[in-house]
């Protein structure tokens, strides 16, 4: 019979929790938190690593990640469907005013990368050789110093941030050929050009690994570095969007992505932190 009653007591403490809310790092009780975000692939490894510690401290929230594009995360917040939006670039002046009520937070900077595999031996491309190849014009590696190779060209979808930073400060807004192969995210870039031995593609400098080969521009190493330097020209805010201004759980977490702690995971991931 005692046995009953500790489990009948037990069954209702639980029940009592669930209902009541979660800990939070302070020792209070607090509702359950669900922030959505979604949008530039560039920031996601970025907000992966600061939400694991954010829900390691605040035990009630849950955050849940995913890409799409900045283009994506733009509409997505202006439409009311994100919590959060993330863009790897600024709004777009007819975004601006599609959306007159979104609110921007820079929380870092990221250089662009050219690259290409690591069995392929160009170190240094100009922007007019860069141009030319993306426009069509140059088709073959030789002509820039490689092997006698057909030359495969990466590129991001129209939404990206990514491709919108790489066809303004790298490309001067020339063509980018039809031809061109799409993939749709930092991630795949990566994985698509170090595979291809003939290819070029470019990523955040937040993605560059082993597994690829990254291509000077113009003389310049794409690190963060050089682009904290100013001697790199590739390079884009990263922010994070809300529609409007935000309630208490999301400005606290926006505030802990620009926290001492966030901006030191911002730094360790590979990018400029803001300060």
């Amino acid at each position: 019979m005692n046995f009953q009653k500790i489990a009948l007591f037990l069954v209702l403490l639980i029940s009592i929790s669930c209902f009541s809310g979660c800990m939070d790092n302070s020792g209070e009780v607090s509702e359950p938190v669900t922030i959505k975000m979604a949008g530039g692939t560039a920031l996601i490894p970025i907000i992966e690593d600061i939400s694991k510690e954010y829900m390691l401290e605040n035990s009630n929230v849950q955050i849940e990640v995913t890409g799409g594009g900045s283009g994506f995360g733009v509409k997505e917040t202006g439409e009311g469907h994100l919590t959060i939006g993330m863009a790897g670039r600024n709004l777009k002046s007819e975004e601006k005013e599609l959306y007159n009520d979104i609110t921007v937070y820079k929380i870092g900077l990221d250089g662009i990368a050219i690259i290409t595999s690591n069995e392929n031996n160009i170190s240094d491309l100009t922007t007019e050789q860069v141009q030319k190849i993306y426009s069509g014009e140059i088709t073959n590696w030789k002509s820039v110093g490689g092997s006698d190779s057909t030359i495969n060209v990466y590129t991001r979808e129209e939404d990206s941030g990514t491709r919108d930073t790489f066809w303004k400060e790298g490309l001067l807004q020339s063509n980018i050929s039809k031809k061109a192969l799409m993939v749709a995210s930092n991630g795949e870039m990566k994985s698509k050009v170090s595979s291809d031995a003939n290819g070029i593609g470019y990523v955040s400098i937040g993605y560059v690994d082993e597994s690829i080969n990254t291509v000077q521009f113009n003389g310049v190493e794409p690190t963060q570095e050089n682009v904290k330097e100013g001697i790199y020209t590739i390079y884009r805010p990263l922010n994070l969007l809300t529609k409007g201004e935000p309630d208490e759980n999301v400005k606290k977490f926006i505030e802990y992505v620009l926290s001492e702690k966030g901006q030191e995971i911002v730094k360790n991931d590979g990018f400029l932190p803001v300060n």
